[in-house]
């Protein structure tokens, strides 16, 4: 009986090993944001990518905008500021709607940084993540990002902006917690040599600490004001880094 009773013992104790790794490894399987993924419903995101490639290969680009719909702006409503800013410095804009930290490791491990050796790679993403994905998730996905940018680009700094403030005051309290989370913990990987964190979230808020529609509309997008003040914050840093 005490020999069944042990060997009942063992099988439960392995058991429990075997249901806690299990349970581990699917943990990080599901952190989608640090898995390169194409678009599920793309419509013109695979030939935006291909534009893209192409748009490298032909090279001369010293500064590299990388990002979602906020960077992808800077074509609409931040084109006037663009042009001022950044056409001068041989910038391009490798930004698309819509787009989260797994699908830039994709553009960027199939063919986006090939032919290019830019100066400085301004990165801002991870806002798309923020209603899905866990904040450590998210930074995961961030930190791999620049991991990529560090090995496939050994001498290109990286300007990594904060995640910009989102939402209608008190709107998605949890949504912001987990941005402010992510911030708090990419910004650790300012290295004060190749990797410079830059948090310019207050340049888009009132006195009463908010976002406001005439900065941004949808609390999401800057308007052209939106981006002359991205402009006014970032440039003196970027500026620093390009001498």
């Amino acid at each position: 009986m005490k020999k069944f009773l042990t060997s009942v013992f063992a099988i439960v104790v392995a058991a429990t090993c075997f249901s806690q790794e299990t349970n581990s490894q699917t943990a990080v399987a599901k952190n989608t944001a640090i898995i390169p993924a194409t678009r599920s419903n793309p419509t013109n995101w695979m030939s935006r990518h291909e534009g893209f490639v192409k748009q490298a290969q032909a090279g001369h680009i010293d500064v590299l905008f990388m990002g979602d719909s906020i960077t992808d702006g800077w074509r609409g409503k931040g084109k006037n500021v663009w042009d001022k800013f950044y056409a001068p410095k041989n910038a391009a804009n490798f930004g698309i709607g819509g787009d989260k930290t797994e699908h830039v490791l994709w553009r960027i491990e199939n063919g986006e940084l090939v032919g290019i050796d830019p100066k400085v790679i301004v990165l801002m993403i991870g806002t798309n993540n923020s209603g899905s994905n866990s904040a450590d998730q998210i930074s995961e996905g961030v930190e791999t990002i620049v991991g990529d940018f560090r090995t496939k680009l050994p001498k290109s700094k990286i300007l990594l902006l904060a995640i910009f403030p989102r939402g209608k005051p008190d709107a998605n309290p949890k949504q912001m917690d987990t941005i402010n989370k992510v911030n708090a913990r990419i910004a650790k990987l300012d290295d004060g040599k190749m990797i410079t964190y830059l948090d310019i979230g207050k340049a888009f808020l009132g006195e009463d600490g908010q976002l406001h529609a005439d900065v941004m509309p949808d609390f999401l997008h800057p308007n052209e004001h939106g981006y002359e003040l991205w402009a006014a914050a970032m440039n003196p840093t970027l500026d620093k880094i390009l001498q």
